[in-house]
């Protein structure tokens, strides 16, 4: 494959999206909220003295509530006080899985515009008709969306640390975050997930008319998600360095598996037809 082929639809899906400014508004939203608001929030909040007299009136044990979880999870929060272990647990174990929401986000996005977004502006016909192959046309979309996704996702991650240790230091007393586990949850897991969104959607995109369509159906790879978060809060899935290389690498193989599929379906004679 040509490397300026790939260069050039790249640039040219990433020009087409920055200016869809509705489906970026989402995205620049979310870091705000999760990264950012949230940390700050559940940081800031166990020192307030309404918060304090909350939780003794209520006599909600930090403690207690963890108790029902399973002992390897357990040990994660030996020698934390009652006040580090809110912010420890929400933020460093159970909020884990929702850093996945970001490339699933940005990946349907852009994936969404490589086809569909072009057919509703009239604009896939003349790419179709370039000299570059069919692998050269599919691979610099998928690389066009999923590039920014695993950026994206990076980029909220450094966010995300230096506001849980800036403003977690005089609680923990310590940098303590990043854990282990989240080393192969941003730098294994979330590239699979990543392109297993780009798959999906490029796939979907390719044969339906809206923009909206076509995010709508990669947006529905969130409930995996919301299984790991539900997961993560029961215990049943622990997100650690092993289990992480695990989960990944299954979804990294479920990914090459749909790329070999999407390659076989992928016929830009099929998509001339539909233009």
């Amino acid at each position: 494959m040509r490397t300026r082929v790939l260069k050039a639809i790249l640039q040219k899906d990433l020009l087409e999206v920055s200016r869809n400014r509705t489906a970026w508004v989402p995205v620049a939203v979310i870091p705000l909220v999760f990264f950012v608001f949230l940390p700050a929030l559940f940081l800031l909040l166990p020192r307030l003295s309404f918060f304090q007299s909350t939780m003794a009136t209520t006599n909600l044990d930090p403690v207690q509530v963890l108790s029902v979880l399973p002992d390897e999870i357990k040990a994660l929060f030996s020698g934390l006080t009652s006040d580090q272990l809110i912010p420890f647990a929400i933020l460093g174990y159970f909020f884990a899985p929702m850093f996945l929401v970001m490339p699933l986000m940005v990946s349907s996005i852009v994936a969404a515009e490589s086809f569909a977004g072009e057919k509703e502006r009239k604009t896939l016909e003349g790419l179709l008709y370039s000299p570059a192959t069919d692998a050269e046309l599919f691979t610099g979309k998928v690389l066009a969306a999923l590039l920014p996704a695993v950026g994206f996702s990076i980029l909220s991650f450094i966010l995300y640390t230096a506001v849980t240790n800036t403003l977690g230091y005089p609680v923990m007393g310590r940098l303590w975050f990043p854990l282990p586990g989240w080393w192969p949850l941003i730098f294994w897991i979330t590239p699979a997930v990543a392109l297993l969104g780009v798959l999906v959607t490029v796939l979907v995109s390719a044969r339906v008319a809206t923009f909206m369509e076509a995010y709508q159906s990669g947006g529905m790879l969130v409930l995996l998600v919301l299984g790991l978060v539900v997961g993560q809060a029961t215990g049943w899935i622990y997100l650690g360095v092993l289990s992480g290389m695990i989960i990944g690498t299954i979804l990294w193989l479920i990914d090459w598996l749909l790329l070999r599929i999407c390659l076989r379906l992928f016929n830009r004679k099929v998509l001339i037809g539909k233009v």
